[in-house]
Protein backbone atom coordinates (compact mmCIF):
# COMPACT_ATOMS: atom_id res chain seq x y z
CA UNK A 1 0.00 0.00 0.00
CA UNK A 2 1.46 3.85 -0.91
CA UNK A 3 2.80 5.22 2.05
CA UNK A 4 0.82 8.81 1.77
CA UNK A 5 3.58 10.81 3.77
CA UNK A 6 5.00 10.70 0.30
CA UNK A 7 2.11 12.06 -1.21
CA UNK A 8 2.00 14.92 1.59
CA UNK A 9 5.49 16.26 0.75
CA UNK A 10 4.35 15.55 -2.96
CA UNK A 11 1.45 18.07 -2.68
CA UNK A 12 3.15 20.52 -0.10
CA UNK A 13 6.01 20.52 -2.75
CA UNK A 14 3.35 20.89 -5.80
CA UNK A 15 1.57 23.58 -4.69
CA UNK A 16 3.91 25.91 -4.59
CA UNK A 17 4.88 25.46 -7.95
CA UNK A 18 5.56 28.51 -10.53
CA UNK A 19 6.68 29.07 -13.95
CA UNK A 20 10.09 29.36 -14.76
CA UNK A 21 11.31 32.65 -16.34
CA UNK A 22 10.03 35.93 -16.15
CA UNK A 23 6.42 36.13 -17.75
CA UNK A 24 4.95 38.83 -19.47
CA UNK A 25 2.07 41.50 -18.94
CA UNK A 26 0.04 39.44 -21.55
CA UNK A 27 1.05 35.91 -20.04
CA UNK A 28 -1.48 33.36 -19.22
CA UNK A 29 -1.87 33.32 -15.55
CA UNK A 30 -3.19 29.60 -14.33
CA UNK A 31 -3.81 29.32 -10.43
CA UNK A 32 -2.80 26.04 -8.31
CA UNK A 33 -4.09 24.62 -5.42
CA UNK A 34 -4.71 22.15 -2.82
CA UNK A 35 -5.39 19.18 -4.86
CA UNK A 36 -3.38 17.02 -7.11
CA UNK A 37 -5.72 16.83 -10.21
CA UNK A 38 -6.09 20.47 -10.35
CA UNK A 39 -2.55 20.69 -10.44
CA UNK A 40 -1.92 18.21 -12.79
CA UNK A 41 -4.37 19.57 -14.89
CA UNK A 42 -3.18 23.07 -14.31
CA UNK A 43 -0.20 22.18 -15.91
CA UNK A 44 -1.63 20.37 -18.75
CA UNK A 45 -3.71 23.61 -19.85
CA UNK A 46 -0.79 25.74 -19.33
CA UNK A 47 1.37 22.95 -22.17
CA UNK A 48 -1.56 23.43 -24.32
CA UNK A 49 -1.43 27.09 -24.60
CA UNK A 50 2.08 26.96 -24.73
CA UNK A 51 1.46 24.46 -28.15
CA UNK A 52 -0.09 27.71 -29.31
CA UNK A 53 2.90 30.56 -28.88
CA UNK A 54 1.17 31.83 -25.63
CA UNK A 55 3.33 32.40 -22.22
CA UNK A 56 2.02 30.98 -19.10
CA UNK A 57 2.26 31.67 -15.41
CA UNK A 58 1.24 29.57 -12.63
CA UNK A 59 -0.18 31.14 -9.34
CA UNK A 60 -0.78 29.46 -6.48
CA UNK A 61 -3.43 30.72 -4.84
CA UNK A 62 -6.40 30.03 -2.35
CA UNK A 63 -9.21 27.97 -4.41
CA UNK A 64 -11.88 30.25 -2.88
CA UNK A 65 -10.27 33.63 -3.97
CA UNK A 66 -9.41 32.93 -6.99
CA UNK A 67 -12.95 33.71 -8.55
CA UNK A 68 -12.41 37.79 -7.67
CA UNK A 69 -8.63 37.34 -8.58
CA UNK A 70 -10.45 36.44 -12.18
CA UNK A 71 -12.60 39.77 -11.74
CA UNK A 72 -9.55 42.22 -11.02
CA UNK A 73 -7.86 40.21 -14.07
CA UNK A 74 -4.94 39.02 -11.90
CA UNK A 75 -6.06 35.72 -12.81
CA UNK A 76 -7.55 34.35 -16.63
CA UNK A 77 -8.71 30.52 -16.12
CA UNK A 78 -9.94 28.19 -13.58
CA UNK A 79 -10.13 25.10 -15.43
CA UNK A 80 -11.72 22.65 -12.51
CA UNK A 81 -14.64 24.38 -11.24
CA UNK A 82 -16.32 21.56 -8.58
CA UNK A 83 -19.76 22.63 -8.32
CA UNK A 84 -20.18 21.59 -4.95
CA UNK A 85 -17.45 23.46 -3.19
CA UNK A 86 -16.78 26.21 -5.72
CA UNK A 87 -20.06 26.73 -7.36
CA UNK A 88 -21.66 29.51 -5.17
CA UNK A 89 -18.49 31.20 -5.35
CA UNK A 90 -18.22 30.69 -9.11
CA UNK A 91 -21.75 31.67 -9.97
CA UNK A 92 -21.67 35.02 -7.85
CA UNK A 93 -18.76 36.30 -10.20
CA UNK A 94 -20.46 34.73 -13.76
CA UNK A 95 -23.60 36.73 -12.10
CA UNK A 96 -21.50 40.07 -11.60
CA UNK A 97 -20.32 39.54 -15.74
CA UNK A 98 -16.74 39.79 -14.45
CA UNK A 99 -16.01 36.08 -15.17
CA UNK A 100 -17.44 34.22 -18.11
CA UNK A 101 -18.71 31.08 -18.03
CA UNK A 102 -17.00 28.81 -20.79
CA UNK A 103 -17.42 25.11 -20.66
CA UNK A 104 -18.34 22.35 -18.95
CA UNK A 105 -16.49 19.25 -18.59
CA UNK A 106 -17.94 16.19 -19.44
CA UNK A 107 -17.15 14.94 -15.96
CA UNK A 108 -19.42 14.60 -13.28
CA UNK A 109 -18.99 15.18 -9.71
CA UNK A 110 -20.07 13.75 -6.06
CA UNK A 111 -18.60 15.71 -3.51
CA UNK A 112 -19.78 14.29 0.33
CA UNK A 113 -18.49 12.60 3.46
CA UNK A 114 -17.55 9.02 2.74
CA UNK A 115 -16.37 5.97 4.60
CA UNK A 116 -14.29 3.06 3.61
CA UNK A 117 -16.29 0.03 3.39
CA UNK A 118 -15.12 -1.66 6.72
CA UNK A 119 -16.73 1.00 8.87
CA UNK A 120 -20.40 -0.31 7.47
CA UNK A 121 -20.18 -2.91 9.69
CA UNK A 122 -19.43 -1.49 12.66
CA UNK A 123 -22.67 1.32 11.77
CA UNK A 124 -25.82 -0.92 10.71
CA UNK A 125 -27.94 1.11 8.39
CA UNK A 126 -25.27 3.25 6.67
CA UNK A 127 -25.05 4.92 4.18
CA UNK A 128 -28.37 6.34 5.51
CA UNK A 129 -26.78 9.51 7.63
CA UNK A 130 -28.88 8.88 10.08
CA UNK A 131 -27.27 5.67 10.87
CA UNK A 132 -24.29 7.02 10.76
CA UNK A 133 -25.07 9.89 13.60
CA UNK A 134 -26.88 6.78 15.83
CA UNK A 135 -22.60 5.31 15.89
CA UNK A 136 -21.61 9.09 16.27
CA UNK A 137 -19.60 7.67 19.60
CA UNK A 138 -17.62 4.73 17.46
CA UNK A 139 -15.62 8.43 15.48
CA UNK A 140 -15.18 10.15 19.10
CA UNK A 141 -11.29 11.39 19.87
CA UNK A 142 -9.76 12.48 23.04
CA UNK A 143 -10.56 15.91 22.01
CA UNK A 144 -14.11 15.72 20.72
CA UNK A 145 -15.94 16.06 23.43
CA UNK A 146 -17.43 12.56 23.44
CA UNK A 147 -18.57 13.60 20.03
CA UNK A 148 -18.11 11.65 16.69
CA UNK A 149 -15.50 13.56 14.01
CA UNK A 150 -15.81 14.23 10.69
CA UNK A 151 -12.48 14.63 8.44
CA UNK A 152 -13.41 17.81 6.37
CA UNK A 153 -11.71 19.22 3.47
CA UNK A 154 -9.28 22.50 3.82
CA UNK A 155 -11.33 25.30 5.06
CA UNK A 156 -11.16 27.58 1.38
CA UNK A 157 -12.78 24.44 0.32
CA UNK A 158 -16.25 26.17 1.81
CA UNK A 159 -18.52 23.15 2.02
CA UNK A 160 -20.24 24.08 5.39
CA UNK A 161 -20.09 21.06 6.82
CA UNK A 162 -20.30 22.40 10.53
CA UNK A 163 -23.43 23.90 9.13
CA UNK A 164 -24.92 20.88 8.27
CA UNK A 165 -24.10 19.19 11.20
CA UNK A 166 -25.89 21.85 12.94
CA UNK A 167 -29.00 21.90 10.94
CA UNK A 168 -29.49 18.06 11.32
CA UNK A 169 -28.58 17.99 15.20
CA UNK A 170 -25.71 15.13 14.42
CA UNK A 171 -23.31 14.03 16.94
CA UNK A 172 -20.31 15.16 15.25
CA UNK A 173 -17.68 17.85 15.35
CA UNK A 174 -15.94 19.01 11.87
CA UNK A 175 -11.96 19.01 11.94
CA UNK A 176 -10.64 20.28 9.10
CA UNK A 177 -7.53 19.18 7.45
CA UNK A 178 -5.32 21.39 6.07
CA UNK A 179 -4.78 19.96 2.26
CA UNK A 180 -6.36 16.68 0.07
CA UNK A 181 -2.60 14.77 1.19
CA UNK A 182 -3.81 15.20 4.85
CA UNK A 183 -7.36 13.65 4.49
CA UNK A 184 -5.52 10.57 2.83
CA UNK A 185 -3.40 10.53 5.90
CA UNK A 186 -6.16 10.26 7.88
CA UNK A 187 -8.27 7.77 6.38
CA UNK A 188 -4.72 5.89 5.74
CA UNK A 189 -4.62 5.87 9.91
CA UNK A 190 -7.93 4.78 10.19
CA UNK A 191 -7.66 1.74 7.70
CA UNK A 192 -4.47 0.63 9.22
CA UNK A 193 -6.19 0.32 13.19
CA UNK A 194 -9.04 -1.03 11.55
CA UNK A 195 -10.45 2.43 13.34
CA UNK A 196 -13.62 4.02 12.04
CA UNK A 197 -12.88 7.21 10.01
CA UNK A 198 -15.28 9.55 8.06
CA UNK A 199 -13.43 11.63 5.36
CA UNK A 200 -14.82 14.12 3.05
CA UNK A 201 -13.86 12.50 -0.58
CA UNK A 202 -14.82 13.46 -3.98
CA UNK A 203 -15.34 11.63 -7.50
CA UNK A 204 -13.23 11.48 -9.79
CA UNK A 205 -10.27 11.02 -7.79
CA UNK A 206 -8.10 8.13 -7.15
CA UNK A 207 -9.41 6.63 -3.69
CA UNK A 208 -12.51 5.04 -5.46
CA UNK A 209 -9.29 2.87 -7.23
CA UNK A 210 -7.58 1.79 -3.93
CA UNK A 211 -10.30 1.33 -1.11
CA UNK A 212 -13.67 0.42 -1.18
CA UNK A 213 -16.32 2.80 0.72
CA UNK A 214 -19.23 4.18 0.14
CA UNK A 215 -21.02 7.92 0.69
CA UNK A 216 -22.86 8.83 3.24
CA UNK A 217 -26.76 9.57 2.00
CA UNK A 218 -28.34 12.65 3.63
CA UNK A 219 -31.39 14.60 2.49
CA UNK A 220 -31.86 15.00 -1.36
CA UNK A 221 -30.18 18.47 -2.52
CA UNK A 222 -31.53 21.35 -3.42
CA UNK A 223 -30.13 25.30 -4.31
CA UNK A 224 -32.39 26.35 -2.11
CA UNK A 225 -31.25 24.18 0.93
CA UNK A 226 -28.35 26.70 1.14
CA UNK A 227 -29.96 29.92 1.54
CA UNK A 228 -33.97 28.82 2.26
CA UNK A 229 -34.16 27.87 5.73
CA UNK A 230 -37.65 27.05 5.86
CA UNK A 231 -36.82 24.47 2.83
CA UNK A 232 -36.39 20.79 4.24
CA UNK A 233 -36.41 18.80 7.76
CA UNK A 234 -34.72 22.25 9.43
CA UNK A 235 -37.22 25.06 9.07
CA UNK A 236 -34.87 27.04 10.39
CA UNK A 237 -31.61 26.52 9.34
CA UNK A 238 -30.11 26.26 5.99
CA UNK A 239 -27.79 23.47 4.73
CA UNK A 240 -29.49 20.39 5.97
CA UNK A 241 -29.28 18.39 2.83
CA UNK A 242 -26.37 16.59 1.27
CA UNK A 243 -24.23 18.17 -1.62
CA UNK A 244 -25.31 17.73 -5.42
CA UNK A 245 -24.73 13.94 -6.71
CA UNK A 246 -24.21 14.63 -10.19
CA UNK A 247 -22.45 18.18 -10.03
CA UNK A 248 -20.70 20.15 -12.50
CA UNK A 249 -16.79 20.53 -13.38
CA UNK A 250 -16.67 24.23 -15.51
CA UNK A 251 -14.44 26.14 -17.23
CA UNK A 252 -14.31 29.89 -15.98
CA UNK A 253 -12.45 32.42 -17.61
CA UNK A 254 -11.74 36.21 -16.58
CA UNK A 255 -13.67 38.61 -19.32
CA UNK A 256 -10.57 39.82 -21.03
CA UNK A 257 -9.49 36.86 -21.56
CA UNK A 258 -10.79 36.34 -24.87
CA UNK A 259 -9.36 39.71 -25.93
CA UNK A 260 -5.98 39.63 -24.33
CA UNK A 261 -4.67 35.94 -25.33
CA UNK A 262 -7.25 34.47 -28.47
CA UNK A 263 -5.04 31.59 -28.84
CA UNK A 264 -5.31 30.42 -25.30
CA UNK A 265 -9.51 31.01 -25.67
CA UNK A 266 -9.88 29.09 -28.19
CA UNK A 267 -8.12 25.89 -26.99
CA UNK A 268 -10.12 26.70 -23.65
CA UNK A 269 -13.08 26.62 -25.29
CA UNK A 270 -12.29 22.91 -26.55
CA UNK A 271 -10.40 21.45 -23.41
CA UNK A 272 -13.01 18.45 -22.06
CA UNK A 273 -12.00 16.54 -19.70
CA UNK A 274 -13.57 13.00 -18.61
CA UNK A 275 -14.06 11.60 -15.33
CA UNK A 276 -11.34 8.90 -16.04
CA UNK A 277 -9.08 11.90 -17.60
CA UNK A 278 -9.29 13.71 -13.90
CA UNK A 279 -8.72 10.14 -11.93
CA UNK A 280 -5.92 9.59 -14.47
CA UNK A 281 -4.56 13.12 -13.55
CA UNK A 282 -4.76 12.70 -9.41
CA UNK A 283 -3.55 8.95 -9.53
CA UNK A 284 -0.54 9.79 -11.11
CA UNK A 285 0.79 11.79 -7.88
CA UNK A 286 -1.25 10.11 -5.50
CA UNK A 287 -0.65 6.53 -6.55
CA UNK A 288 2.20 6.41 -8.92
CA UNK A 289 4.37 8.87 -6.82
CA UNK A 290 4.88 11.02 -9.64
CA UNK A 291 5.93 15.00 -9.42
CA UNK A 292 3.60 16.70 -11.17
CA UNK A 293 5.26 18.50 -14.08
CA UNK A 294 6.26 14.19 -14.88
CA UNK A 295 2.36 13.55 -14.48
CA UNK A 296 0.95 16.52 -16.65
CA UNK A 297 3.41 15.41 -19.67
CA UNK A 298 2.56 11.47 -18.63
CA UNK A 299 -1.21 12.60 -19.32
CA UNK A 300 0.07 14.55 -22.63
CA UNK A 301 1.79 11.64 -23.75
CA UNK A 302 -0.99 8.85 -23.07
CA UNK A 303 -3.99 11.34 -24.61
CA UNK A 304 -2.69 13.24 -27.93
CA UNK A 305 -5.36 11.83 -29.88
CA UNK A 306 -7.55 13.90 -27.55
CA UNK A 307 -5.48 16.92 -27.30
CA UNK A 308 -4.68 17.94 -30.72
CA UNK A 309 -7.96 18.49 -31.59
CA UNK A 310 -8.70 21.19 -28.80
CA UNK A 311 -4.82 23.25 -30.01
CA UNK A 312 -6.15 23.26 -34.09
Amino acid sequence: MKNFKSILVALVAAASVSAVGTATADSVKIPTHNWSSQLVGAKIVGALFEMVGEEVEYIPMDSQTVYQSMCENDIDIVHEVWQGAFGAAFEKVVNEGCVMDLATHDAKTREEWWYPMFVKEMCPGLPDWKALDACADKFTRADSGGKGVFIGGPVDWLKNDAERVEALGMNFVVKNAGSAAAIWAELESGIKQNKPVVIFNWTPNFIEALYEGEFVEFPEYQAACKDDPAWGMNQEMAYDCGNPKDGYLKIGVSHEFKEDNPKAFAVASKINFSNLDIAKQSNYVDTDGMEVDAAAQRWLDEHKDKWEAWIQ
